[in-house]
């Protein structure tokens, strides 16, 4: 026997996938409109399109936005739909909730978009580990798409995986 040392995970059939490739580049903000309401309680209609009117939207160049009110009020949804047009023509994408939310949303069309052919009758594992704040419902959503067409999945490293479905 030769001293040689054989990878027999890069040699094998097994695929890879890691959400942490396909996370979109771009700040991510809650855009808080507690500021916005009258004693941080109300929002006074006038006052709150005085507010819009005066903003800066141009700072959300390219930038994906939570809208959100983090005080105890009543905010209608007109309030929301008003931010969001003014909004539109700079971000990248505007949510009404929290930055969680956010990436959700973000990940759901990632992966609606992903190209699975690579992946069919193969062996597959998701990789867990990530720098990125990957939420785990990317991770369900992933799964959904994959289950239909790869042979097994896995989730961890390929060192020490997780069995989670096999056909």
């Amino acid at each position: 026997m030769s001293g040689e040392i054989v990878n027999r995970v890069a040699n094998s059939k097994l695929k890879t996938l890691d959400l942490e490739e396909f996370y979109p580049k771009g700040n991510r903000i809650l855009f808080d409109i507690k500021d916005w309401l009258f004693q941080e309680i109300i929002l006074k209609e006038k006052d709150f399109r005085t507010f819009v009117e005066a903003h800066d939207w141009s700072q959300y160049q390219d930038v994906y936005v939570a809208l959100s009110c983090s005080a105890d009020a009543i905010i209608p949804s007109w309030a929301y739909l008003l931010l969001t047009t003014k909004l539109q023509p700079f971000a990248k994408k505007i949510v009404v909730g929290s930055l969680e939310l956010l990436e959700t949303v973000i990940f759901q069309e990632v992966i609606n978009e992903l190209q699975l052919d690579e992946f069919a009758d193969k062996p597959v594992i998701i990789k867990g580990c990530s720098d990125k704040p990957i939420p785990d419902s990317a991770y369900t959503l992933l799964i959904s798409k994959l289950q239909p067409v790869a042979k097994s999945l896995m989730f961890g490293e390929a060192c020490s995986t997780v069995p989670l479905y096999k056909k």
